[in-house]
């Protein structure tokens, strides 16, 4: 730790200064790449107001983070990073939805997921909404597809409270705000009289900002709200939106929501040329589209390749198109039916590439939107290797589009710009677009720089604005200035000293005077392994991360990842051998490989694939002979392994656990267990299922392959477990199945794989081919297993052995083959508390996991913070704090819906993530097939 700066910042408890944790902090979303000199995880607010006025003694540097999609450079610093995120993610939803409360580290999908039920949804919507905060959404004062600038934060934030740099924490819903500021920060409360009535007072200022704030607008101040408000305090909130972290912390927003019009049609409409894509704008917004989203060639080019490509663009040539999709939402079908009806008479007279009729399907208006929202990613992640995307946005007139988007392509070729992307909100005249080169010095650097200066006088010449929702940033910082003129440039500052007196906030962001302010710092996007290669840095995969409250998340895994390979480019064998330490534990072993990253990711990058190579580079000579010694014995050691559990579940836990700890000291905790007093005894041997199971007679169905960790630990609470719960529903339905007379020594491999341990896994799947090629496994013949994860890791087995295996979970095959035949079942419980795993959700399993359930029970209810468990195997066993991380949301509002009533029973459906969600709960958990079984037999 830097004494000297602990001591500047109060020497807050969250404060490191460690490398891999600067490094890892460093990349945002932008292009832009600055190492942090601390990084401070914030606990409260009142720490924020201690750090910050102790900042501003000290002259320290401060900016804020959360979720890091920011694509204007706003989120990195050379100074003091405070992470708002982990700590700040309360969501309370108000007067039935109408308004909800949130905290700056609460994404926007977590808070339009609680909103859902209610029927209303936040105003902003960005396509990053998966990952993108309400505190970057109300500092970059985003908008989105929909949103426009009626329904973003600026119009529909009720109240805020925030904290300004001298610590002083203003609350606009106060009643006494005004006054608490007065006495509390005088000069800045009479400043902002003063400014007030100066531009009130000039006519030009007043046209300027009417023009400017007219179309979205993110350059610079909100100096509309010196004219939209009328109170000081009001005034400030509405500064504050859209200042980048440059003038306070927000710490808590309350928004006016807005209705969910359930009622959607969508259109996919390829036009031949850009050109005539955006010449059709004006015809199509005076149709009332909500959304009108403009894609070209480059673009569709890139979606052809991603899986679940809309349809309309399946085999055809995009060379030269382009696409609008275009969606009409409304609150009832008969007000959207007669949109249709407008929409469809101005598509039928627009020159298409096909015929487009505009759907009210969901399937493909997700499929349409999955690819518009995943564009800027999908694109970026397209580029080649050792390159950097630049992603800018600007805003014209609608009817200046087409012209733009020429003009705009005239540069591109003139600047030698190859494969430059045009995408965006077509509907408000606000387009982005992408650059892709190396940046960051001599000639490169150079181009940028000439390049934008021609692009912001193509920009202010057709009467647009220089950024519309990304944010000033560092990108457009030098050009605040000519886009508004030296008088309100003047305002600006004015409004950044009596806000920051001292200089501290965000310095560089919004405001800066060097004009070369933009090409400073540019990233270097260093190649790196294959399998992580084309990540730019987005952040989308951080929401989902099990490990992202404990050590890295997936973007900061490829981070350090880029920043080891760029220390060994410049010889820094150091700094090298420092990150690498660290980043075994942090990057590798607190890494649960569940995939769960790519569920999220719009390139697809699953940083487990990164990791697990990393497991298998790691010498580890003397587990790998024990994993490898394992594979053929693999039914003796699962045997050994329950018999241990049972003994352990016999014997004083304190002594269990001091020996796991004495081995973990001397072995190392990535190798030995740890066992905890939660743990059950080991379950029954899976031999005695040999054979045909279910009906006594007819043809079977599939084969059935029990998973072996439902027979190294025993069913919660002395159960059966769902390896017979399932065979007496074969039974009770007349579902005849086989079991594999070796299935004692059958393994998924996902043991070995996940460790990296791939000479055993080679042993284990050829065993595995054998057995199940014997049975019929690649001819046709179902083969069905009893664990999410388990079913995952055979598909996986069975096709790097080259076999297309017939291969589904027990839910799947439940759902269809057995439900339908069990007649009419009364539920056991009233309340079911459902927990859906990594694996179930990318096997798609959850409709069938759900339906189950509901069978079982009056009411299912999967928690609005759940999560991938992380319990992985061993993982949890391994890194206990791992699962304690990843469950604590989850399990805090488990634990909220038992106290109330709210929870009869707990389920999922794979036994260690049951045992993992056990433990986090203190609530039993059961697989759901188990809960079927008994609500048949009420056993």
């Amino acid at each position: 730790m830097n004494a000297a700066l602990a001591e500047a910042l109060g020497a807050p408890a969250g404060l490191s200064t460690r490398t891999i944790d600067r490094v890892a902090y460093a990349a945002d979303a932008s292009h832009y790449l600055l190492t942090p000199s601390a990084v401070l995880v914030a606990e409260s607010s009142d720490e924020v107001a201690t750090v910050l006025r102790a900042a501003s003694a000290s002259g320290t540097a401060v900016t804020f983070r959360s979720g890091g999609t920011s694509l204007s450079g706003q989120s990195s610093t050379g100074g003091v990073l405070i992470d708002t995120r982990r700590a700040f993610r309360r969501i309370e939803v108000l007067d039935s939805g109408a308004r909800v409360r949130v905290q700056p580290g609460a994404t926007v999908r977590q808070v339009n997921a609680r909103l859902l039920r209610h029927g209303f949804r936040l105003g902003p919507d960005p396509a990053s909404e998966a990952a993108c905060t309400i505190g970057g959404v109300i500092a970059n004062n985003s908008s989105g597809m929909a949103c426009g600038i009626t329904e973003n934060t600026y119009r529909t934030l009720e109240s805020m409270v925030f904290v300004l740099p001298s610590g002083t924490v203003v609350d606009t819903a106060a009643p006494d705000a005004d006054a608490r500021l007065r006495a509390l920060e005088p000069a800045l409360f009479a400043g902002l009289e003063r400014l007030m009535r100066r531009v009130r007072a000039d006519p030009s200022s007043r046209r300027i900002i009417a023009e400017r704030f007219a179309m979205k607008n993110t350059i610079g101040y909100g100096i509309n709200s010196l004219v939209d408000f009328d109170t000081p305090v009001q005034v400030l909130a509405h500064l504050v939106i859209g200042s980048e972290g440059t003038l306070a912390f927000v710490a808590e927003a309350t928004y006016r929501t807005v209705p969910i019009r359930p009622h959607a049609a969508t259109a996919l409409a390829l036009f031949p040329s850009l050109g005539a894509a955006t010449e059709a704008l004006p015809a199509l917004v005076a149709t009332g589209a909500a959304a009108l989203e403009l894609m070209d060639a480059t673009s569709l080019r890139v979606g052809q390749q991603l899986p679940d490509t809309p349809a309309a663009l399946t085999g055809i040539d995009v060379t030269g198109r382009a696409a609008l999709l275009i969606e009409y939402q409304a609150m009832d079908d008969i007000t959207l039916a007669a949109q249709v009806h407008g929409g469809s008479r101005v598509l039928n007279d627009l020159p298409l590439i096909t015929p487009t009729a505009l759907s009210a399907d969901s399937a493909s208006r997700s499929r349409a939107w999955k690819l518009r929202k995943g564009l800027y990613a999908s694109v970026a992640g397209a580029r080649p290797s050792g390159t950097t995307a630049l992603l800018e946005d600007i805003v014209v007139p609608v009817t200046q589009l087409a012209a733009t988007c020429e003009a705009l392509q005239g540069l591109f070729a003139s600047y030698g710009y190859r494969d430059s992307v045009i995408f965006g909100h077509a509907k408000d005249g606000n387009i982005h677009f992408m650059l892709t080169d190396r940046f960051e010095q001599g000639a490169g650097a150079d181009r940028l720089a000439a390049f934008t200066e021609d692009m912001v006088a193509l920009v202010l010449e057709g009467g647009g604005n220089l950024k519309a929702e990304h944010g000033t940033g560092r990108a457009m910082a030098p050009y605040v200035r000519r886009q508004y003129g030296e008088e309100l440039y003047g305002v600006m500052r004015e409004i950044k000293a009596l806000c920051d007196p001292a200089g501290i906030l965000n310095p560089g962001v919004v405001l800066d005077d060097d004009p070369a302010a933009h090409v400073r710092d540019i990233k270097l996007t260093e190649t790196i392994e294959p399998e992580a290669d084309r990540c730019v840095e987005c952040g989308y995969c951080e929401p989902v991360c099990p490990s992202k409250d404990l050590t890295l998340t997936p973007r900061q895994r490829i981070v350090v990842r880029r920043a080891i390979a760029r220390a060994e480019a410049d010889g820094d064998h150091t700094l090298v051998a420092e990150l690498e330490r660290d980043y075994d534990y942090d990057g590798v072993d607190t890494c649960a490989v569940d995939g769960m990253c790519i569920t999220a990711c719009p390139v697809l990058i699953n940083t487990g694939d990164l990791v697990k190579r990393l497991r298998r580079e790691r010498p580890t000579p003397a587990v790998s002979a024990v994993w490898r010694a394992a594979a053929p014995a693999w039914g003796t050691a699962t045997r050994v392994a329950a018999a241990a559990l049972t003994v352990a579940d016999r014997v004083p836990a304190p002594l269990v656990r001091a020996a796991t700890d004495l081995g973990r000291a001397v072995m190392g905790d990535d190798v030995v267990p740890q066992y905890s007093a939660d743990l059950p005894g080991g379950g029954r041997p899976r031999r005695r299922l040999r054979g045909v199971q279910g009906a006594a007679s007819g043809v079977p169905l599939a084969v059935y392959v029990p998973a072996c960790v439902n027979s190294m630990f025993a069913a919660e609470h002395g159960g059966d477990g769902v390896a017979d719960a399932f065979v007496r529903l074969c039974a009770t339905a007349g579902v005849q199945v086989i079991v594999p007379e070796e299935i004692e020594g059958l393994c998924c491999s996902t043991p070995w794989t996940s460790k990296g341990q791939m000479a055993g896994r080679a042993i284990i799947q050829d065993r595995v081919v054998r057995a199940l090629t014997a049975l019929g496994a690649g001819t046709g013949v179902r083969l069905v297993s009893d664990a999410a994860s388990c079913t995952e890791g055979f598909v996986h087995l069975l096709e790097d052995a080259g076999i297309a295996p017939q291969m589904e979970d027990a839910l799947a095959f439940v759902a269809r083959e057995i439900l339908p035949r069990l007649g009419t079942i009364e539920p056991i419980v009233n309340t079911l508390v459902l927990h859906p795993t990594c694996s179930s959700v990318q096997l798609g399993l959850d409709g069938a996991l759900r339906e189950i359930a509901a069978v079982a029970a009056r009411e299912v209810i999967v928690p609005a913070a759940w999560g991938c468990c992380a319990f992985a195997g061993d993982r949890g066993m391994l890194h206990p704090e791992l699962t304690a991380s990843a469950t604590a949301a989850e399990a805090a509002e488990v634990r909220e819906l038992a106290d109330a009533g709210r929870a009869d029973a707990f389920a999922s459906c794979n036994r260690t993530c049951e045992l993992g969600m056990t433990r986090a709960t203190g609530h039993p958990y059961r697989h759901v097939i188990e809960m079927l079984d008994a609500a048949v037999h009420k056993v």
